[in-house]
């Protein structure tokens, strides 16, 4: 039996007989001349088929899992630059039915809606499938750049007991006979391991119980989360956002460009200071009278927050003066940010954090972090929250906690603005909404 090899592998057996396995993409009948285009985990190849080996396959379904034994040939028009010549087709596992999709086209023509209920075939697609690719190298190079930094992955639980986590409602889920609930960050957990490690990162998912049902929104997302200790500050915080989006989009360019030339990626301009990549920053404030002055956005004036046109606006402007994809927002106001932030020591009604904009939507959320105990329980307190709740929280600021700070990145949302998709549903593997739990 001749040994598997795949797609991408044929410019290393030209002349040589070879053994192609998988699915029976599309055949193309066209009379004396026919071809058999097979997809494989690398992409597709074809094979030169001869009318009658055409005609004796033009019952097998598409989506067949086929075996196909050639000699390889080098052919410029070929998918690859190569093709397999005097070709045996063995059909291994027949397709049951045509697929619901057409997955053999270069695009897809199905609403979101269908395209989602039939995602375990809808998948197969080229381009779709090179999304996920992408969404994949994203964390190879998010934990690549972090390793390299002397940080520790961890995993954290994703079932808690308690909802004490501010700024989004939780999923209470039945837990032999009491209440727990689905963790919405990791954020209590990878603060303390700070105290054990200095540097922790984490890839896995969260939960929020929010009715919301908007092109950037999902109800359980991925988070890519990091923390670290001994810092001066926010802006060391954000110094570690702009070397991780860095080296994830380095990495991206070196081992995904098969992916980003399929899916036609433009990708991020980023600002540089000689040799150092630079993201500009604004202070809230600042932004919300620029808002005002230049974009005639008069709401924007003592709002708590930005509203997404006004993020819209943000990234339009880094973009004309800064030629950034990028923008730092930073000293979002206390009262809209968690109990746990650090206030401004110069500006207290002021937060020592941060929002990285990219393309003009929210993509990171950051900053510095309480790290005395005391700050805590009047934190708390001030809240009018119980001290028993956070116990074990709390217990590790009891024992010496460094100054310290993190931020989460989402990764369907940063998938989304990177390829410019108009809807996280589409970045994001099996999406979970408020109308959605299959497949």
């Amino acid at each position: 039996m001749q040994q598997r090899i795949l797609s991408s592998q044929l410019a290393e057996y030209v002349g040589q007989t070879v053994c192609l396995k998988g699915w029976l993409h599309r055949l193309r009948q066209l009379g004396e001349v026919n071809f058999l285009i097979l997809r494989d985990r690398h992409g597709i190849a074809q094979a030169v088929l001869s009318a009658e080996a055409a005609t004796t396959l033009s019952h097998v379904p598409v989506e067949s899992i086929v075996c196909v034994s050639g000699r390889v040939v080098q052919e410029s028009q070929a998918p690859g630059g190569y093709e397999l010549h005097d070709p045996t087709v063995e059909v291994i596992n027949p397709s049951a039915a045509p697929p619901p999709l057409e997955i053999n086209k270069k695009k897809i023509k199905a609403s979101l809606p269908f395209f989602l209920d039939h995602a375990v075939i809808g998948y197969r697609h080229l381009e779709r499938r090179a999304i996920f690719q992408i969404a994949s190298g994203i964390m190879q190079g998010f934990r690549q750049t972090l390793n390299a930094a002397d940080f520790t992955e961890i995993q954290t639980p994703k079932l808690v007991g308690t909802s004490t986590e501010s700024g989004a409602n939780v999923y209470a889920v039945e837990h032999f006979g009491q209440t727990a609930y689905l963790a919405q960050s990791p954020q209590f957990y990878k603060q303390i391991m700070v105290g054990v490690f200095e540097r922790v990162y984490e890839v896995g998912p969260v939960f929020r119980a929010e009715k919301h049902s908007t092109t950037r929104h999902i109800n359980e997302y991925v988070s890519m989360d990091v923390e670290l200790g001994f810092i001066h500050d926010h802006f060391d915080v954000m110094a570690v956002v702009t070397q991780v989006i860095t080296g994830i989009l380095e990495y991206l360019s070196a081992d995904y460009s098969q992916q980003l030339a399929l899916l036609k990626v433009d990708m991020p301009i980023i600002g540089y200071d000689i040799q150092h990549p630079i993201f500009p920053y604004i202070h809230f404030a600042d932004a919300q009278q620029m808002l005002a002055e230049q974009f005639g956005m008069k709401d924007a004036i003592g709002a708590p927050d930005l509203t997404p046109e006004h993020e819209r606006l943000l990234g339009k402007w880094a973009q004309q003066k800064y030629q950034s994809d990028f923008l730092f927002v930073v000293g979002y106001p206390m009262q809209k940010r968690p109990f746990y932030t650090h206030p401004d020591p110069d500006r207290p009604d002021y937060s020592n954090s941060f929002d990285l904009l990219f393309r003009g939507l929210e993509l990171i959320t950051g900053g510095q972090r309480l790290h005395r105990y005391e700050d805590y329980i009047t934190a708390i307190e001030k809240m009018g929250h119980s001290l028993e709740s956070y116990a074990h929280y709390l217990e590790a600021f009891q024992y010496g906690m460094p100054p310290h700070g993190g931020f989460a990145i989402g990764l369907e949302r940063f998938v989304m603005q990177l390829l410019k998709l108009d809807n996280i549903r589409l970045a994001t593997l099996f999406p979970r909404d408020i109308h959605r739990l299959v497949p």
